[in-house]
Formats: C-alpha cells, structure tokens, sequence
C-alpha cells in the first residue's frame, strides 16, 4: 500500500518491561508525538517478577489515544502499526474469555530453574542449542509456559482441549487489538519466536519435539510470520479500526533496525531495563563458543532471515530503579549521575547485580548480586559511581566475547536506550572498551525500528537503503583511559563477578520461598 496524502504518519507501540508507550513517527523519522505509561511490577517471592497482561493490555490503549490526541491525527493519518516488545515474557490465556490464566511471567523471573535443570538432564544446558541457538535458562518463555501448565489449576485439561493460547506480549497484544475472542490474530514474528526455545533457528518453525519436551501442546502456538508485512487490520470500536498492524519486532531487534545496523558486522547496545547487544552476521546463523545467542535480528516479507549474535545482561536501568525504590540511596534517577560525578572513581567498590542470576557470557541461574570491596573510605558517592560503571563493565564483558566470536575487534560502538543520556556512564563505557561510543540524535530507536518494520510492509518507505539516510550521529565519546588502568579494572571486575556465583542452593531457595 504506498503512502498517500490522507497518511502521513507510522504509529509505534513499545511495550517494554516497565512501561508502554506510544509514538508517532512521519516519514522522515521524526517523533511527532508519545505517551507513556508504567505499569506495576509484581514480586510474589524471591527471583519472582510478574506483570498483570489486562494491565499493559489497558495502558496500551490509553498511550495511543493519547499519542494520537497529541499529535493531532486520528486512524485515517496512519498508514501502520508497528509494535515491539519485551521479549521472552509470557502469557498464557483462554481463548474464549481472553483473560490470562496467570500473570506474565516476565523475563527476568528465575522460578523455573527446576524445569531448566530437569530439561538439561545429562546433555547439559545446550542440550537444544544447535536447534534453536540458545542455552537452558530461566530467561526464556518456553519453560515459563511449563510452569503455568504445571502450577495452574485446570491449565493443562484446558490447554490439552485447545482452550488456551501462549505468545509473547506482541501476541497477546496483536490478538486484542485485531478483534481478541472475536476474531484475534495468534501470530508472532521470527525475531520472538526465536526467544522461546521452542523455534528452529535455522527453518523457523516450531520444533515439535522440543515442544513435547516441555509439555507444550502445538495447539497453544502462534503462527510464525516475518517481522515486516500486514498480520491483521485493527478491530471494529477501536482506536485503530481498519488501520493495518503490519511490522513486529523483539525489542532489541527493533533497537538494532532503528539504528540501521543492516549491514554484516554492524552492532548497536541498548541501555534500558537490562542490555542488549548485537551483531549483525548477516544471513547466516552463526554459534557463539563464548556465552552469546544466535537469534534472529529481522526477516522483511518473503526475504531470507539475517540473524545477528547477542549478549544479554538481565540488570542495568533497573540496578538505578533498585537504588531508588528498594535502597533509596536517590529520589530520581538523573541523582545517580549527580551524586557518582563527586568522586573521580568508584573507590575500589564494585557492585555485581546478579538479581536474577547472569546472563551472558556466565549463564549462572544461581548467581546473586553483590557488593563487594568495601572499606571504610566508601561513601554514597562511590556507590552510585560503581552502580554506573556496574553497567559499562557488563556491556565490555558482552563486546570482549563478540570480538572472540566474530574475530573482527569492534571499531565502534552505537548505544540507545534511556540511560545513554548519563554522559558519566557513556564516557566510562568508551573509556573501559577503549573504541568510540556513538549516540544518534534519536535515542528512542526500539520504537523507531517497530516503525519501520510496519511503513517498509506497506510501501510507506521503499527499502533498508531507503531508511539508512535518516540515522544521524548525534555524540560522539572517545576513550582518554590508558591501557594499564583499563586491563586492571576489568581484572578487578572479573574477579567480583566470580565472588557471585554458586550462591543458590536447595536449602537458600527453600528457605526464601517460604519466606515467599
């Protein structure tokens, strides 16, 4: 569908682990308007995090009409929706009510390291890699749907019966805005799919086996589409009635399409909730022998897949949040730079934040979070200064794996995300990789990739080539760190880190879940 005078703008819908937004982009890339909603994060227990679906399902309506109300343009003005999302939360719900049977289970939920464990059996935890690309983690949705089955009562006889459907968040909300039980689309695109540990990396179909496996009926799955073409058309009474729901992206996919990392050996890192970082290797599915995935960065319409390696890290915005709400060592969060500014270095404290175990390039479920180093010379200031450069030694652990995998050094870093404003933590990150770190003048790129995704499906812009004129560099940071002091901080780093592992065992997760 080519763009018309009648359609002038791409609304995007980011659906992120702490909040949902809305954004209106026109043609040249341009944020028009947002809104923007947090919704509540739910810790039942220890290693638990929950969200309520009804509610990110209801806040994504109101940030639409309010990005639409703001930017003065209603249905008729959109050419598309594109939507991106938290990955690897899941939700299970009854088809035929359209209420969730459980919560989300978020990402960074640890509950199900029994099932992992169980599922490794004597193969170990990559045991499914050469199929899907990913090691056995707690991070992942397929073993989160095994719980709900396992822990619900009546969710499996239902699911067994076809009653029950799973996706991640841009399932469950493309199902409710295309008509939910009146119609719903149940569809995902590669890039999700390939967080669940129940796709096939390399044909990109569900794997029937592994799904056995898990006790997951095939009856619950969504269709597997690409990220780029029209999956439905909004739903009658709706804000979006008729308005084509056309681009899906895992958020860290869309982070890397928004930065226009299209090319072989291109790499972006988003600072958000955790971070994120990717490389693009073109249309080959490459293994990673140091602690990254293989996932799938994007498929546009009928072309083949380009996949990219990736490094997870589960804490970093979130390690700010921690400081404010659960320490309140701050009242905002722009405080921590201010305070971490007072001192010229962390005073020999470092803090690990292994909430939820550790991600790339560790693997460590029974991993906890740590402060380590102190003396009586470390003060508030400190604390902040290691919570920030807590952030850039877990990206420079990502990188260093990166380069062992791709065997080409990185020459440059682009960075999005939120917390690419703190211009403390992106001089430190420079600084401890030793290559230059560079901002675009749209920071926000996750929406600006959904954005993109759903305008290519419908002519509204023409190719890649098309959307690469429009990522301008906005700042640049150099590195002024020598190599002595850089090799020593990491060496220092590396050895906290350690000072983490092992500490869950039987007998400290029993006595936290009847804490629980």
């Amino acid at each position: 569908m080519p763009e018309t005078s009648d359609q002038k703008y791409i609304l995007a819908i980011d659906q992120g682990t702490t909040s949902s937004r809305a954004m209106v982009f026109d043609h040249d890339g341009h944020a028009v308007s947002q809104a923007q909603l947090e919704h509540k994060q739910i810790f039942p227990r220890s290693g638990w995090v929950e969200h309520d679906p009804m509610e990110i399902w209801r806040n994504t309506r109101e940030v639409i009409a309010l990005a639409l109300n703001r930017a003065e343009v209603n249905r008729d003005d959109l050419a598309a929706v594109g939507i991106t999302n938290q990955r690897e939360t899941a939700v299970v719900w009854d088809k035929n009510t359209g209420k969730p049977v459980y919560n989300a289970i978020v990402w960074q939920d640890t509950r199900t390291a029994r099932i992992v464990h169980e599922l490794a059996g004597e193969e170990g935890v990559n045991r499914f890699k050469e199929v899907t690309g990913l090691p056995l983690t707690t991070y992942f949705a397929g073993p989160k749907v095994k719980w709900i089955l396992d822990h619900v009562e009546g969710a499996r006889e239902k699911a067994e019966a076809g009653d029950l459907l799973f996706g991640t968040i841009d399932t469950w909300l493309l199902w409710h805005m295309t008509g939910g039980t009146k119609g719903g689309v149940h569809v995902t695109d590669v890039t999700n799919a390939s967080r669940t540990l129940l796709m096939n990396v390399h044909t990109l179909d569900w794997d029937e086996d592994i799904a056995r496996e898990m006790g997951i009926p095939m009856s619950m799955l969504p269709e597997i589409r690409s990220s780029s073409e029209v999956y439905g058309k909004g739903r009658k009474r709706g804000l979006l009635t008729n308005v084509p729901i056309a681009g899906i992206l895992g958020d860290q996919q869309a982070a890397t399409f928004g930065q226009a990392c299209f090319e072989k050996g291109t790499a972006k890192n988003t600072y958000g909730t955790g971070n994120f970082l990717l490389v693009n290797t073109g249309n080959e599915a490459l293994s990673s022998d140091n602690g990254l995935l293989t996932t799938v960065l994007y498929k546009l319409g009928d072309a083949d897949p380009v996949y990219a390696l990736e490094g997870s890290v589960a804490v970093t915005g979130s390690l700010v949040q921690w400081i404010r709400d659960s320490i309140g060592l701050i009242s905002s969060a722009k405080e921590v730079e201010e305070l971490a500014t007072k001192v010229e270095d962390s005073g020999g404290c470092f803090v690990v934040p292994a909430f939820s175990g550790l991600f790339a390039p560790y693997w460590k479920d029974d991993a906890r979070g740590a402060i380590v180093g102190l003396t009586r010379y470390v003060n508030k200031h400190h604390i902040a200064r290691a919570v920030l450069e807590a952030t850039a030694y877990q990206s420079a652990e990502l990188i260093d794996a990166m380069n062992e995998d791709a065997k080409v050094p990185l020459k440059e870093l682009r960075v999005d995300g939120g917390m690419t404003v703190n211009e403390t933590l992106m001089q430190f990150q420079a600084d401890i990789l030793g290559v230059d770190v560079i901002r675009p003048k749209i920071i926000e790129t996750t929406a600006l990739g959904a954005a993109y995704a759903a305008g290519l499906a419908v002519g509204f812009w023409d190719s890649t080539d098309d959307l690469e004129k429009y990522w301008e560099e906005d700042v640049r940071w150099t590195p002024s760190m020598d190599d002595k002091t850089r090799e020593r901080s990491m060496r220092l780093w590396r050895k906290a880190v350690e000072r983490t592992f092992d500490w869950v065992d039987e007998d400290v997760e029993e006595a936290f879940d009847n804490e629980g």
